[in-house]
């Protein structure tokens, strides 16, 4: 498969295109040396026809063919000469270094003769690129052949074997064979040195252009790459690196100017949708605590009537059972069976008396008689009520408070009726030894619910170490007759008539419960400065 990445794609694409131009260039490089050699070979070699000629005219002159024979067999023991003869006019070998071919004739329709006598032609009108051949033998070895003409001069003319020049302008021919093994050889070295060399400089070219590439385009690619995937993500806090002044850095420094701009269009728009959240979520809670306040109010409205008509019809005939009970346990013999089984029916009437008293109280409206009160007091009183009872519980109750702490208008008794049942409950929450921790303490200035104003707010917050409130109870601990407890140990009032105390007073009740942690209910009031006492001292309250 072809790679898909830039650098990979332009360094082979360059390394194809060297390969081909480095393979041209050998290729004619190889070609105008092997020509430059073979011409140089050539010459040498019709050098040496001609000094063959001319060293041998003057034995031939004398009619002395034993030392034409000499001259023929050293210069054909030279190194690379093959062959060397003398072929007369008439095709006849006439000297030779290979005496076996001497006398034989030579065919003129041979490839090697049919040069020079084409037609009617002679041999001094050849041209010289045709006095010189290339042919292979039987073994396949590589032969240069190259040809001198004799010619018949007046000095020639002279002895008696020849006759007069212009009948007889040419006597013969040197015909040399030269061995192109050695020139193949070194040919052949030649070519594999510059293929290495070749195979070399492109290699180093392709790493160089490749580390180029690398270096100036393809880490800044790489850059703007990132930069385009954070941006696609929605990251804008890292910018690209600028590399240089370069197109690649222009773009760098425009992508990161981009990047910056949609950040903080961003970040504004993110502001606007806090903020349209934290309006819908302020009035969506607004129109939740409206509707369950309607709803609850309904509620307690309904079953406080209720309340006063089961209370109404059923304490007539409760104290009427109990005061003939009472006399009839009179009567009895302290100790005997009947006196425990009326002391029995007592007891449980005197309970069911109490719980129709709760009724009757849940179901009037009190308005609570507000006076200036110290909720400090308040909370150490009603923790001396419970603190014996807790103890033998092995429940240590700890009060935290803020002696700084304004005082508020309240009803004291109808606010000590709330720190009682919720130090109550706490108590009985939990099992075995355990802690009930109470603090108090003024908190700057937020707005309640159903208050027209923020005002600084009194927080008296109890906290226990029981069994804590399961998550699917929390919205329901403030509905009247809900308990957890076991039957017989609540009647599910106390904190419906706390909460229903505290929102009189214009507060509020938070609880936060974790399961096998414990609980914390906090009890927020409005903290109205009463006349005579300065805001200078509610400040350093706060402070």
């Amino acid at each position: 498969m072809f790679p898909t990445s830039l650098k990979a794609r332009v360094s082979l694409s360059l390394s194809a295109v060297l390969v081909t131009v480095m393979v041209l260039f050998v290729f004619l490089v190889a070609q105008q040396a092997r020509s430059d050699q073979l011409n140089t070979l050539v010459a040498q070699m019709t050098q040496l026809s001609q000094v063959i000629a001319r060293s041998t005219r003057y034995a031939m002159l004398l009619d002395e063919p034993d030392i034409v024979d000499k001259i023929i067999q050293d210069i054909g023991k030279q190194q690379g000469i093959q062959r060397v003869r003398v072929v007369r006019k008439s095709g006849v070998i006439a000297h030779s270094n290979h005496p076996e071919e001497i006398g034989q004739n030579i065919d003129k329709e041979a490839e090697h003769c049919s040069n020079c006598h084409e037609a009617e032609k002679v041999l001094s009108d050849i041209p010289n690129h045709k006095k010189w051949r290339i042919f292979e033998t039987a073994d396949g070895h590589q032969r240069l052949g190259t040809m001198e003409v004799i010619r018949n001069e007046k000095s020639c003319a002279a002895a008696s074997c020849h006759n007069d020049p212009k009948a007889q302008p040419v006597l013969g021919v040197v015909d040399i064979t030269y061995s192109m093994d050695a020139i193949n050889q070194t040919m052949r070295s030649h070519m594999i040195n510059m293929i290495v060399v070749s195979v070399g400089f492109v290699l180093l070219v392709a790493l160089s252009v490749g580390w180029l590439l690398h270096r100036l385009i393809y880490v800044r690619l790489s850059d703007l790459e990132k930069g385009a995937k954070r941006l696609a993500s929605g990251n804008f806090d890292h910018s690209i690196p600028v590399r240089g002044d370069d197109e690649f850095g222009s773009l760098a420094r425009s992508t990161n100017t981009m990047m910056a701009a949609l950040k903080a269009s961003r970040e504004e728009m993110e502001g606007w949708v806090e903020k349209l959240e934290e309006k819908v979520k302020e009035r969506t809670a607004e129109l939740r605590l409206a509707e369950a306040e309607v709803a609850r109010g309904e509620k307690l409205a309904s079953i406080g009537q209720l309340a006063a008509c089961i209370a109404h019809e059923l304490n007539n005939p409760l104290t009427g059972v109990l005061t003939f009970t009472t006399l009839l346990r009179k009567k009895m013999p302290a100790g005997s069976a009947d006196a425990d089984d009326l002391d029995l029916v007592i007891r449980e009437t005197k309970r069911c008396a109490s719980i129709i008293r709760r009724l009757l109280d849940f179901a009037r409206e009190k308005t609570p008689e507000k006076a200036l009160v110290d909720m400090n007091q308040l909370v150490q009183e009603t923790v001396r009520f419970v603190e014996r009872s807790a103890a033998l519980q092995q429940v240590e109750i700890v009060t935290d408070l803020d002696p700084d702490l304004p005082r508020l208008s309240v009803d004291g008794d109808l606010m000590k009726q709330v720190f009682m049942n919720i130090l109550v409950n706490a108590q009985q929450a939990i099992e075995g030894r355990g802690r009930v921790t109470v603090r108090s303490r003024l908190l700057p200035p937020r707005k309640l619910a159903g208050a027209s104003e923020a005002l600084p707010v009194v927080e008296i917050a109890i906290a226990d170490t029981g069994c804590g409130i399961p998550t699917a109870n929390l919205q329901r601990i403030f509905d009247p007759f809900f308990t957890s407890k076991e039957v017989g140990k609540g009647t599910g009032l106390g904190l419906s008539v706390s909460y229903g105390i505290v929102r009189s007073h214009g507060g509020e009740i938070e609880v936060e419960s974790t399961v096998g942690e414990g609980s914390t209910f906090r009890i927020c009031l409005p903290a109205r400065l009463p006349v005579g006492e300065s805001a200078l001292h509610l400040s350093e309250s706060i402070q």
